[in-house]
């Protein structure tokens, strides 16, 4: 049944890409004859033409955080159905065309990102409250994944020498490339190579540090990170995490049919859990990057836009990009529903810990050892928040720079500034080891109210062109009602427990959201 379970979503997906995808070509009217914003703005660093096999690697790393794993894990506790209807209709109709559109308007607006573009239909008011609701989600993804590689690291030593290993050997392979023009192929067999052989290092030399240590070198690195050169490390690092994220990939899907593991799990249990609460509107702010994710907005108009070679690569990046990102996420809801009912609420307290394991079984059936294909696993989840982690704070350095850009605050421009404030503030919720639950919610509605507020920005920019509209206004109508509902929720329960700080973030974020919605709906009227 699991293996069924799988090739319904892949084959949906499929026929996705190529006629709905297409579909949306069309209204967009991609041609490669338009410039693109990474050869009219070239400068080396943020602006850089890249082949879209490597920009596809360093998107779908940015993006596939530990949200498509979690995600559909937590989600899982209302039944599989439910969950698995979300993220493949949410991934068709929803994600991958919020991350398509707002790849593609951000191309046609000189690479800017969606704050700074809201400006053109809602003016200098409107791109200050989106450029605000956007830095503070970007504070609660930094937070969330901050303690999500330092928990890892610390249960999983072996990742962090691994991901140290990974960061060196970026560098060389950024400078391989870029520098001494040595050929993409030949880089990236050795570099796969050596990525592997890195795991191997990891797994005999591990490194051992608490976790308010591993906190300090995560915040020093990022910041570091975020103000290099994008083809340096960013780039090739994520080209190169991209092939563990393939291997998790295929080695799941070879394993789903050698393993053949039987769904255990109800079909759906009922409306309301005691821990999540109701399935509306819980499930679609739970389970974000698996079906759609306001993230992706901010690295599709936030890095990639800058990268894009031609404007008919942004099929292949931003809409196939999600669609991958949503077999990850079904996988993950696989090895969540191999699980009896009294076995998963038992595991679901630590999703990675269940992913890991579930991981293991179905990599074991493929001859792998089950403790390194836990291992193995449990590296790639550090891979895939760590490439999140560090594009988050990079596009929180844009937005804070953005913010300020019309000011005469001339230090709040500066990049390393803007990178210090990002990193600190997002520093201040992760240093909790045990707040990663209790931001997760917040951070989730946060996430997908950035989703609504991209895809009415899409529409706006639609409507002004004279472009079907509607592709974009339905999710976004749909996304907007369910998060404004689960951040007033969110709001009252934080406050009934004492929770100053997501109390205080939760009712800024609720209220921008109203806000950005009167001034979209006086938008609308007047057009």
């Amino acid at each position: 049944m699991g293996i069924l379970l799988f090739l319904i979503a892949f084959f949906l997906f499929v026929i996705a890409y190529f006629i709905y995808g297409r579909y949306i070509s069309k209204i967009l009217k991609i041609d490669d004859k338009n410039s693109v914003p990474s050869k009219t703005k070239n400068d080396g660093v943020d602006y850089v033409p890249t082949n879209r096999f490597v920009l596809l690697g360093h998107h779908f790393a940015s993006i596939a955080g530990v949200g498509p794993i979690v995600g559909p894990i937590l989600g899982a506790t209302y039944g599989w159905l439910p969950a698995f209807l979300w993220i493949v209709l949410g991934s068709i109709f929803l994600g991958a065309v919020h991350d398509f559109v707002t790849l593609v308007i951000s191309i046609r607006k000189e690479g800017k990102t969606i704050g700074t573009i809201i400006k053109d239909f809602l003016g200098q008011e409107g791109k200050l409250v989106f450029l605000i609701f956007t830095w503070f989600t970007l504070i609660l993804v930094i937070a969330v994944f901050t303690i999500v590689v330092a928990k890892t690291f610390v249960s999983h030593p072996e990742a962090g020498t691994a991901s140290i290993l990974f960061l060196l050997l970026a560098l060389i392979m950024g400078y391989s490339i870029y520098v001494a023009r040595i050929n993409l192929g030949v880089a990236t067999f050795i570099g796969v190579i050596l990525l592997f052989f890195s795991v191997f290092l990891g797994v005999k030399f591990p490194l051992k540090f608490s976790y308010n240590i591993w906190v300090i070198l995560l915040i020093i690195y990022i910041f570091l990170a975020s103000t290099m050169p994008v083809w340096l490390l960013l780039q090739p690092r994520d080209y190169l995490n991209s092939f563990l994220l393939y291997v998790i990939l295929l080695g799941g899907i070879l394993g789903i049919f050698f393993y053949k593991p039987d769904i255990k799990l109800e079909v759906f249990t009922g409306f309301y859990d005691k821990n999540l609460g109701y399935l509306f509107p819980v499930l679609f702010v739970t389970i974000a990057c698996g079906a759609i994710s306001g993230f992706h907005s901010l690295v599709s108009s936030g890095t990639s836009s800058k990268q894009i070679d031609k404007e008919s690569d942004a099929q292949f990046v931003g809409y196939g990009g999600m669609l991958l990102e949503g077999i990850l996420a079904v996988l993950s809801l696989i090895t969540a529903v191999m699980l009896l009912r009294k076995d998963f609420l038992s595991a679901v307290k630590n999703p990675i810990a269940l992913f890991s394991n579930g991981m293991g079984n179905i990599l074991n059936s493929l001859g792998i050892p089950y403790e390194f294909a836990v291992s193995f696993a449990a590296l790639a989840i550090s891979a895939f928040a760590l490439t999140s982690l560090d594009t988050a704070v990079r596009i929180g350095r844009y937005t804070f720079q953005e913010l300020f850009a019309d000011t005469k605050i001339s230090f709040l421009k500066n990049k390393f500034i803007a990178a210090f404030i990002t990193v600190i503030s997002g520093y201040l919720f992760a240093f909790n080891e045990s707040g990663v639950m209790s931001i997760w919610p917040v951070f989730g509605s946060a996430n997908q109210m950035l989703a609504a507020l991209a895809l009415i920005t899409g529409t706006l920019f639609l409507i002004n062109n004279k472009m079907e509209y509607k592709i974009t206004l339905i999710p976004a109508i749909f996304m907007y009602l369910v998060t404004l509902t689960a951040l007033g929720s969110l709001v009252y329960q934080n406050l009934k427990v004492n929770n100053l700080n997501l109390t205080v973030i939760g009712s800024i974020l609720f209220l921008i959201a109203i806000y950005v919605g009167v001034l979209v709906f006086k938008k609308i009227k007047s057009i």
